[in-house]
């Protein structure tokens, strides 16, 4: 169980995700990770977000706070430098079968329903919003 920070970047009706791609399934994620010592939720948020996706955000507001594996903080974020797709973090660097595949992919919000996003609560959410 660890506490993470992620964001949620919608940009022209789009969703930024994360697409995994193991033996036998693939599903979609948000950006964040692992809240290190010393760091706050969104700091952890806009560290990871850069590593995965190779952006820069600004927090905007914390969308929901989720109870599953440690505490999941997920943060409305809009990016404000650097290049979609260019990150760096170990997810890139540390491959194997079993670790998979990191896509960074912008998804329609009104496909989100039709995808298998982890957690599914924050894609409902952002379909009511």
């Amino acid at each position: 169980m660890r506490n993470r920070g992620a964001t949620v970047i919608i940009e022209n009706g789009r969703v930024a995700l994360i697409k995994r791609t193991k033996p036998h399934v693939t599903y979609y994620v948000f950006p964040g990770g692992g809240i290190e010592e010393g760091e706050t939720p969104e700091e952890a948020a806009i560290r990871e977000t850069h590593e995965e996706l190779g952006v820069h955000v600004r927090i905007h507001r914390l969308l929901k706070v989720l109870d599953y594996n440690g505490r999941q903080h997920f943060f409305l974020a809009d990016i404000i430098g650097g290049k979609f797709g260019t990150g760096t973090g170990e997810e890139y660097s540390h491959t194997s079968v079993q670790r998979g595949i990191y896509e960074p992919i912008w998804i329609d919000l009104n496909d989100l329903s039709t995808l298998d996003v982890r957690p599914k609560v924050i894609a409902e959410l952002l379909l009511t919003e």
